[in-house]
């Protein structure tokens, strides 16, 4: 797919671009971005290009992974990075980090919107999956935010620098922000436990 931008109210999406890389470099710095996502720890300059460079492109170009860099519409720095991976049956998964100093304003849930209505709508996606390690509340926080059913613990369920973690797990469906799915859904009926 060719790369496309994306606006909401206070923000455009769009695909990172090499001159990124000082923001990049910069915002990965942080512990928490180093901590809680499979960014390398330490996060090198030669890690933003190839992220840039590499990863982002070939994302789009195979239809794999569609990464979007965060600003303000009026422009001003990269706030945070969001994308969808992981395609697999009908299903794509979010994952995002957010520059420390931009946090606490709604923009990553402003962002995982867009990203959610723009996979419905456009990539024919049947469910939004997030995932995080346990004990990323802030992760966690913004899921909830944009409307994540917070599914459970999956056990060793996120590689992360050479370890496996438990994850929480959570979806999000199309009818969850008021759109019509591309397939039908029948949900389990509810029983006691």
């Amino acid at each position: 797919m060719e790369p496309i931008t994306l606006t909401t109210p206070r923000l455009e999406l769009r695909v990172f671009v090499p001159d990124d890389a000082d923001e990049v470099h910069t915002a990965c710095q942080d512990p928490d971005i180093q901590r809680w996502t499979t960014v390398p720890s330490p996060y090198t300059r030669q890690d933003a290009e190839y992220f840039l460079t590499r990863v982002v492109p070939d994302g789009w170009r195979d239809d794999t992974e569609y990464t979007f860099a965060v600003r303000l519409r009026e422009g001003g720095p990269v706030l945070a990075a969001a994308g969808l991976h992981h395609p697999r049956s009908g299903s794509w998964e979010v994952g995002f980090w957010t520059a420390k100093e931009h946090r606490g304003r709604g923009y990553m849930t402003e962002t995982v919107l867009a990203l959610a209505r723009w996979a419905f709508t456009e990539l024919d996606c049947t469910r939004l999956e997030w995932r995080a390690e346990v004990g990323n509340t802030g992760s966690r926080a913004i899921a909830e935010k944009t409307g994540f059913t917070i599914e459970g613990v999956l056990r060793a369920g996120l590689p992360n620098k050479g370890t496996l973690r438990d994850s929480w797990v959570g979806s999000l469906l199309p009818s969850d922000l008021g759109l019509a799915g591309t397939t039908p859904y029948l949900p389990a009926p509810r029983t006691e436990d």
